[in-house]
């Protein structure tokens, strides 16, 4: 696939050692997506946020629940919004393509975000691989990387990386991992019919799929030697913590003095992790915001209040981006 460019000149950003450097030169949206629908004026309280962390929303897949991702991004705003991976389901929509409107409206809000000044930074996933040979591009005003650097306002550099290049399952033994997809696939299917079946006798949304992940003793292993691998990295890479996703399991927690945070998902989680305007990281649930926007709690700020508004993504001379506060 060859792009286009927007025809202007690159633009030129910061870089810590004192040079300048040329930015990767903008792709039109206009040439890989087809129009959005009309966007739905949303009339209420918004909120602001530093930074945004989202991944695994599994856009081109049934399970993904896009309604509700959209709803999200139309009630925040930040001035970071990091795609932490498996944004888009490559493995599935090899299988069976599935894309309904709900996921291009996504897609065209993120572009959207991109347009009015939050500084967008894509990281693909296993799931979205195939975006990785275009690292370095800027696709619509949002800029693929392979791993980025966050500084948050209380001074913490974060790496931020999608996770699977941690996962021994992904890298050793790839078809073992496309088979757990197919088998995760299988479990959300049954888990719609079931919730169904609970819904029409009362009963609260139960997640199959999650029950297994945290009864079943391999599974329970298996992710805290994950989150162990992305603490020890981060660790001897010298960061104060990491943001992934890739286990679909939100979770904020100190190992060995580094901060493990992972955003969780859009099929079944539905959270994402943000960094509110004083520095402070936090895990929230959809639902959380939905109630926020009714009426905005004591430590989220009002999307129509001051906040930081950093320029540019200032390349650190290693092929990453680090927001500088």
């Amino acid at each position: 696939m060859r792009g286009t460019t927007s025809g202007r000149p690159p633009d030129e950003v910061a870089d810590p050692t004192g040079e300048s450097r040329v930015a990767p030169r903008d792709i039109p949206a206009s040439v890989l997506l087809p129009p959005a629908a009309p966007e739905r004026d949303y009339a209420g309280k918004r909120l602001r946020f530093r930074a945004i962390f989202i991944s695994d929303t599994h856009l081109g897949t049934p399970g993904c629940q896009a309604g509700l991702l959209l709803e999200f991004l139309r009630r925040t705003e930040s001035d970071y919004l990091y795609l932490v991976g498996d944004i888009v389901d490559g493995w599935q929509m090899k299988r069976r393509w599935y894309w309904h409107q709900s996921h291009n409206d996504v897609v065209q809000k993120i572009l959207r975000k991109a347009r009015k000044g939050s500084a967008v930074v894509y990281i693909p996933g296993n799931h979205d691989e195939a975006a990785r040979q275009y690292l370095g591009l800027a696709f619509g005003e949002i800029v693929i990387r392979e791993e980025a650097i966050h500084t948050t306002a209380r001074g913490k550099r974060l790496l931020v990386t999608h996770g699977d290049l941690f996962d021994a399952v992904v890298q050793c033994a790839r078809w073992l991992a496309l088979l757990g997809d197919v088998l995760y696939t299988f479990t959300l299917k049954l888990n719609r019919h079931f919730n169904a079946l609970r819904a029409r006798l009362g009963l609260p949304y139960w997640s199959l799929s999650q029950f297994l992940k945290h009864r079943v003793k391999n599974a329970v292993s298996y992710i805290g030697s994950f989150e162990e691998a992305l603490a020890r990295e981060a660790r001897d890479r010298g960061f104060d913590g990491v943001v992934c996703g890739h286990i679909h399991k939100a979770e904020m927690r100190e190992i060995d003095g580094i901060l493990y945070c992972n955003d969780g998902d859009w099929v079944e989680s539905l959270t994402a992790l943000v960094e509110t305007v004083d520095g402070e990281l936090r895990i929230v649930h959809w639902h959380e915001i939905v109630a926020a926007t009714r009426e905005v709690p004591s430590g989220l700020a009002p999307a129509d209040s001051p906040g930081p508004r950093e320029s540019a993504l200032a390349d650190d001379g290693h092929g990453h981006r680090e927001c500088a506060s």
